[in-house]
């Protein structure tokens, strides 16, 4: 399979490809014509059909698989696939996985350290919530182990919700072990829960796109009423120990304006704050980095506010 971050100007494609995003479209001259958004797990091409009735060009929808045959063009310095061929195909002809992004890393290895972390916590009712989502709940399991953690911003792949995940545990547990007086069952178990509502506001792959209730309601929120549903099926759980973890999820975002409902009250809540954006940034600054091997300087990132460079060494 020759993967979209191969392709070059001037190349001809003969190859199978997801269909993200598809519109029927007017030129100027007032001829139709169909503009199509191509994805496979390297990244997205913009490609046009000019000639949407001729044949060659058979019937298809956005989340199709399509066996294409086209010419790469450069337009307005972007690379653009012109298509002169089109079939739908049937299942058995590709592998869904080598059409959306994963995590470069092993997700059985990451599950595994996740779940060893996990264990650390010693609190009962924290550990009777754990197990009620990580290990009874095979429908949450599968769908965590597989969500993405964002659409587009960091960990947008397959994989991308528990690499998040482990990666601010792990910076809650060192956080824990040099501050004492953090106290390391509540703060590891509002980084394992922080955001498991997006398990719900994203769509599965190949979509990974908002649902309504995720445009509605927001993984913060999500995330608070999946954990109360859990709690009042363990008797006896304390209410301030309920409330301390509810509100390390409400506040894990830190400011209001970012989506937060409230501002952490408690150095919990803040530790998983730092830990929660200081892991999505850096994510920010490797995809850059490794999207562009060649460049110094990456371009503006809104997100961080700064214009990246690379660190040459």
């Amino acid at each position: 399979m020759k993967y979209i971050q191969d392709i070059k100007d001037g190349d001809t494609v003969n190859d199978i490809y997801l269909v993200k995003k598809k519109n029927s479209l007017t030129a100027k001259n007032g001829r139709p014509y169909e503009s199509l958004t191509l994805q496979d797990r390297t990244g997205t091409i913009d490609a046009k059909i000019w000639e949407p009735g001729s044949v060659g060009i058979e019937d298809f929808g956005e989340m199709d698989y399509v066996d294409i045959i086209g010419e790469v063009t450069t337009y307005q310095k972007k690379l653009q696939l012109n298509i002169k061929r089109a079939r739908r195909c049937k299942e058995d002809e590709y592998n869904p996985e080598d059409y959306v992004p994963v995590t470069k890393k092993n997700i059985k290895d990451m599950w595994n350290e996740l779940i060893q972390l996990a264990n650390t916590v010693k609190n009962p009712y924290l550990r009777k919530l754990i197990i009620a989502f990580f290990v009874e709940d095979q429908d949450f399991v599968k769908k965590f182990r597989k969500s993405s953690a964002a659409k587009t911003v960091h960990h947008g792949f397959l994989g991308g919700l528990l690499e998040h995940t482990l990666g601010v545990m792990k910076l809650c547990g060192y956080m824990a072990d040099n501050y004492p007086f953090l106290n390391k069952d509540l703060l590891l178990s509002a980084a394992l829960f922080h955001d498991i509502g997006k398990t719900r506001e994203l769509s599965q792959f190949p979509q990974n796109d908002y649902t309504d209730e995720g445009q509605m309601i927001g993984h913060i929120v999500i995330g608070v009423e999946m954990i109360d549903e859990k709690i009042r099926e363990i008797p006896d759980f304390p209410p301030l120990l309920a409330n301390e973890l509810r509100h390390c999820i409400l506040a894990h975002h830190g400011e209001l304006e970012f989506g937060s409902p409230k501002k952490p009250a408690l150095a919990e809540a803040a530790a998983l704050n730092f830990a929660d954006n200081t892991d999505a940034k850096l994510e920010i600054f490797r995809e850059m980095l490794e999207g562009n091997k060649d460049a110094e300087w990456l371009g503006w990132q809104s997100l961080l506010d700064s214009n990246i460079r690379r660190t040459v060494v």
